[in-house]
């Protein structure tokens, strides 16, 4: 667009552009009727039409461009000018379209930049669009789930028995609601290190026949502020799109804390992330179908 404007204006030019000791020859010749001072420049109305050194083309012209050598007002110039009756007109700069784009081009280079980020944002659920850091590093287990089962799992006979109910409402959800059983929101494996609570995961992975997500409490918080909570709508998404389905969150101390333990009394990322996975679990909207563990 600045190309065609500069290209329209040479093509429209009818006015060419002279160096000043040509200008002042012309004055000395009593050759001027008018001139115009427009900043440092001065543009000029001849008497007689005239071949200008300068100009290439050959032509006669009766107008014409030049520029002052000096930034500051010259009275002596203009004494010389009214002593040879040229009429004398002053005018503002006018900034042409090239000085406007290039005075706005910043602002709208900010401004694309800020839509650029905020479509991201929008687009992607809070931090989810940005760059990916808000996606959900879950492992879909369907084919290669372990072969684990709860045969494999010696003792917890009370914890095995509660999850193979769990599995079996997956499996024949009509059995259980024909004695109006609803599906439970997920189960709390609670236990010393080495009890056997990831291992009761892989059997439950191994035998439950549904799409089984697995992911680890430290994925969640990140760096940047809002990640946890985005990740945890994304994986909750990936889940409702798979359902009926069970989610596998390993270690998810590494989120849990007190509530209302943040300096002031706020709330820091681990709690909002923690928040957002007790609203996905039990919330206003309903997850029939997946089931946390």
């Amino acid at each position: 667009m600045v190309l065609a404007y500069q290209m329209f204006e040479n093509f429209t030019q009818d006015a060419p552009v002279i160096t000043y000791s040509e200008f002042i020859n012309e004055l000395n010749n009593d050759n001027l009727s008018e001139v115009t001072f427009e900043d440092q420049k001065i543009n000029g109305v001849l008497k007689d039409a005239k071949q200008f050194a300068s100009v290439k083309s050959g032509n006669a012209y009766s107008k014409f461009e030049t520029q002052l050598p000096f930034p500051d007002f010259n009275y002596e110039l203009v004494k010389k000018l009214e002593n040879a009756n040229v009429k004398i007109v002053a005018k503002d700069q006018s900034p042409n379209l090239f000085s406007y784009l290039a005075a706005a081009a910043p602002w709208i280079i900010l401004i694309l930049i800020w839509l650029f980020f905020i479509r991201q944002m929008q687009g992607g659920g809070g931090a989810k669009g940005l760059f990916n850091f808000g996606k959900s590093k879950a492992k879909l287990l369907t084919d290669e789930r372990p072969k684990v089962t709860f045969n494999d799992v010696a003792g917890a006979d009370e914890a095995k028995e509660e999850l193979q109910e769990i599995i079996e409402f997956l499996k024949e959800p009509a059995k259980f609601q024909k004695l109006g059983g609803k599906i439970p929101k997920g189960a709390l494996l609670l236990g010393p290190p080495g009890t056997g609570k990831t291992l009761l995961a892989r059997a439950i992975a191994g035998e439950a026949g549904v799409p089984f997500f697995s992911m680890s409490g430290s994925d969640f918080v990140e760096m940047f502020v809002g990640v946890g909570a985005s990740r945890v709508r994304d994986l909750f998404e990936q889940g409702k799109k798979n359902a009926p389905c069970i989610i596998f969150i390993d270690e998810i101390d590494a989120v849990g804390r007190h509530r209302g333990a943040g300096l002031g009394g706020g709330h820091d990322e681990r709690e909002q992330t923690l928040n957002q996975l007790l609203v996905e679990m039990d919330g206003f909207e309903s997850n029939e179908g997946v089931i946390l563990i």
